[in-house]
């Protein structure tokens, strides 16, 4: 996937010091949660990212030249035990999340993944856990199989005034003459 990679990036990358970061935005239904790899608050694209230091870690970013289905496990470290609790009753799956790529000297960032939130994972001890987060591509959704089903019923469901397959049933075995003098 090719991205446009700002000016300020490349030159601070390119540096003796470059300070790399990744931050993480989740949007759950009790709200958008943004963190990222550093110490501190630290706004990105007009959000505050809550600073995490290497409590944080994400696995599985790889960049494809396909278009192959692929995930990220984000791993939250060292998380008290209400935050727990929390996690464990917040509706988390299909809920979207983003990851960017930045550096500490550079206002601008660069998104590396975009997907939705899948599985869930806690270990808890006495006095902290861990939370590891799978977060499905995008292109995961397009290889998915659809639960649809072409009835009336099924229609329905969606959109209740519908009629379009309330006879379908009826003409299925129906022979019908066409071209030609019945």
């Amino acid at each position: 996937m090719s991205r446009i990679v700002a000016s300020s990036l490349i030159t601070a990358w390119a540096g003796d010091t470059a300070q790399p970061y990744f931050a993480v935005e989740l949007a759950l239904t009790s709200g958008t949660i943004r963190f990222w790899s550093g110490y501190g608050e630290r706004t990105i694209n007009d959000d505050t990212y809550i600073g995490a230091g290497q409590l944080v870690g994400i696995t599985g970013l790889e960049e494809v030249a396909d278009l192959s289905a692929k995930a990220v496990t984000v791993s939250l470290n060292g998380v008290p035990g209400d935050l727990i609790s929390l996690a464990l009753r917040e509706p988390y799956q299909r809920r979207k999340c983003r990851v960017y790529f930045g550096d500490v000297t550079a206002v601008d960032v660069v998104e590396v993944f975009t997907g939705r939130l899948n599985k869930m994972t806690i270990e808890d001890t006495a006095e902290t856990g861990v939370i590891d987060i799978l977060v499905d591509s995008k292109m995961v959704e397009a290889e998915k199989s659809s639960n649809r089903r072409y009835t009336s019923a099924s229609q329905k469901s969606r959109h209740s005034t519908d009629t379009f397959f309330d006879y379908v049933a009826a003409i299925q075995d129906a022979e019908i003459v066409w071209g030609r003098n019945g």
